[in-house]
């Protein structure tokens, strides 16, 4: 009797340790679970984060894109204008390298102007993405 009264208290004793590990495991897998769904929900609002910068980036771009083509269409037609109102071959040459050197100018100026844009607008959209692979490192450095 004392063999099986042994038995059974071993048997409640390993069913009441399996029970708790049991709880243990669930709980710690509900636990990353929880923890894998809020790093995923983050990842996905700098994505978003992230494309709207891009976007914001590429439609400044485009605008100053636009407004530079439409002033050079504008003075090309004004240099052309005073170009066809030259009284000599040599007042021609005056205007249309004056003209061309303005214009060269011009253009280097707007091209650095859009690379700037570019520039930051490339710093502003990897931002949100840099954020999270920095707290996914610090995040797998702490779990170690």
């Amino acid at each position: 009797m004392a063999a099986a009264k042994t038995a059974a208290t071993a048997v409640e004793q390993f069913t009441a340790a399996s029970n708790k590990a049991f709880k243990d495991s669930f709980e710690k897998s509900l636990t990353a679970f929880s923890d894998l769904n809020t790093h995923s929900k983050k990842n996905f609002e700098a994505v978003v984060a992230s494309a709207t910068a891009a976007t914001k980036g590429a439609e400044s771009v485009g605008a100053a894109a636009v407004a530079f083509s439409k002033k050079a269409v504008e003075d090309q037609v004004a240099a052309a204008k005073t170009i066809a109102g030259a009284k000599s071959v040599q007042e021609v040459i005056e205007l249309q390298t004056g003209f061309a050197k303005t214009a060269f100018e011009t253009y280097i100026s707007e091209v650095s102007k859009i690379a700037e844009t570019v520039a930051a607008s490339v710093k502003e959209s990897a931002a949100p993405i840099n954020e999270r692979v920095t707290a996914f490192v610090e995040h797998f450095q702490v779990a170690r």
